[in-house]
């Protein structure tokens, strides 16, 4: 796991077992140096950490990522962008569904698939 800087959250919608950030992807963060010379690109990886942490951190997961899978990389997040990043769980099968997307415009997609249930279920057991 990178341990990237997460992006600026310029809002947050609750939805039950859903969570929807509008973020600002700022031109300054250091991910964008070398990623590419001719067009900036958020690096997919960087799509990921971020996924995985406000998700893992959102719904009370240990971040210990098992495996990722149907993960889609649509099109490419380009610096100084609003994307909203859209992550819904599924508790019974300790996985987390991500999507980046900006109204009908489709970013990049997937499950994540986490090897702990959530620190509550822990504890209450």
């Amino acid at each position: 796991m990178i341990k990237s800087k997460l992006p600026r959250v310029i809002s947050t919608d609750i939805q039950g077992e859903a969570v929807e950030w509008r973020i600002f992807i700022d031109a300054d963060l250091p991910f964008f140096d070398g990623h590419f010379p001719e067009q900036a690109v958020l690096p997919g990886v960087t799509q990921l950490d971020w996924a995985i942490r406000m998700g893992c951190e959102h719904f009370n997961y240990p971040v210990d990522v098992a495996s990722l899978e149907v993960l889609k990389f649509q099109q490419l997040m380009l610096p100084n962008s609003e994307v909203n990043l859209k992550i819904s769980q599924n508790s019974s099968k300790t996985k987390l569904l991500f999507s980046y997307f900006d109204d009908e415009k489709r970013f990049a997609s997937g499950r994540i698939l986490l090897g702990s249930p959530a620190v509550a279920d822990t504890e209450a057991s």
